[in-house]
C-alpha cells in the first residue's frame, strides 16, 4: 500500500500517487538479473513502443564504487580537490535555481555531509546538486571505481552509436530532476543511496505537454510534485512506470521515455548514454 512506500521512502515527499501500483495506470517495470546480451537487445532495447524499462540486478557486483562510495571521506580524498559545477536550487527549472562552482570536499561540507542523520532541510532554495557532470573525465581514480555495462555495446545503427557520455549525479536527499526526455539510451546505475524513479511511454509526450521553446523543449511543463490538471488535463490519468532504484541496480531508460527522478536519501548515481 501507499502508507508501507511512503514510510519506505522516509521523509522524503513523492508525487500523489506514487508506487500505487493500479492506480491510474501505474505499473512497475520488470527486474531482470543480468540478462544476455540478446535478450537486453530483443526484450527491452527493441520492444514494441519504443522501449521497455527494465531493473537490471547484478550488474554492479564486480564495481569497486559500491563498496568504496559509501564512504564519503573517500570521495573526498580521491576527488575533493577538483572543482565541480553545482545546481543550487529546488530544480533547473525553477526560478531560484542556479550554478556555483566549487570543490568537490566543499560540496560535501556543505550539501552533503552535514544533512546525513539530520532533519531535511526546509528550504529547497538551498539545495545542491552534482548532476548530468562528466567527474569520471576529470577524476581517472573514480573511473576505475566503475564499468562501462556491456549493454551499452548493443545499437540500432548500423554504423554503431557506442557510448555518448558518462555523468554523475550526486547530492543529499531531496534532489529533483524534472520529467524529461532524452536523445539516447541510458543506463541508470544507482551506487549510494535510492531513488524514486516515474517513466512515461514516448507515446504519451503530447499529453505531457513539453515547453515548445527555449533550451527545455525536452522537458515537461507538468510539475509532477504538484500538478496542474485544469492546466494540462491530459496528463493525469497516463500509463506510468514507477520505480525505487536500490544500491547496485541499474534502470534502462529507452531512448525517448520520459522520466522524473528523485532521491531518497543522500545518493550517487551514475549515468551511462549511448546510441
Amino acid at each position: 500500500g501507499g502508507v508501507s512506500n511512503w514510510r519506505a521512502a522516509g521523509a522524503v515527499k513523492l508525487p500523489p500517487y506514487s508506487l500505487h501500483l493500479g492506480h491510474e495506470g501505474c505499473t512497475q517495470p520488470p527486474v531482470s538479473h543480468l540478462p544476455p546480451l540478446e535478450v537486453f537487445l530483443v526484450k527491452f532495447m527493441m520492444a514494441p513502443g519504443g522501449g521497455q524499462p527494465v531493473i537490471i540486478t547484478g550488474a554492479l557486483e564486480s564495481w569497486p564504487a559500491l563498496t568504496r562510495w559509501q564512504d564519503l571521506q573517500y570521495l573526498a580524498r580521491v576527488a575533493g580537490h577538483r572543482t565541480v559545477p553545482i545546481e543550487v536550487g529546488p530544480h533547473y527549472l525553477d526560478q531560484e535555481w542556479g550554478q556555483q562552482l566549487m570543490t568537490l570536499s566543499d560540496f560535501i561540507a556543505k550539501h552533503v555531509a552535514q544533512k546525513e542523520g539530520q532533519e531535511m532541510p526546509k528550504d529547497a532554495k538551498r539545495r545542491g546538486y552534482l548532476a548530468q557532470h562528466p567527474l569520471f573525465d576529470q577524476v581517472p581514480a573514480l573511473a576505475a571505481d566503475v564499468q562501462t555495462p556491456e549493454y551499452c555495446a548493443l545499437s540500432e545503427d548500423e554504423e554503431g552509436g557506442g557510448l555518448q557520455a558518462v555523468n554523475a549525479w550526486f547530492g543529499p536527499a531531496a534532489t529533483v530532476t524534472p520529467l524529461h526526455t532524452d536523445p539516447h539510451h541510458n543506463l541508470l546505475a544507482q551506487v549510494v543511496g535510492r531513488k524514486y524513479v516515474r517513466l512515461y511511454a514516448p507515446s504519451h509526450t503530447d499529453s505531457l505537454y513539453p515547453f515548445q521553446e527555449g533550451l527545455t523543449t525536452n522537458t515537461s511543463q507538468v510539475d509532477l510534485d504538484a500538478p496542474d490538471h485544469e492546466r494540462f488535463p491530459l496528463s493525469s490519468k497516463l500509463p506510468h512506470v514507477d520505480c525505487l532504484l536500490e544500491p547496485g541496480q541499474m534502470l534502462f531508460i529507452p531512448k525517448g521515455w520520459w522520466h522524473y527522478v528523485k532521491s531518497l536519501s543522500v545518493s550517487f548515481s551514475v549515468s551511462f548514454w549511448w546510441k
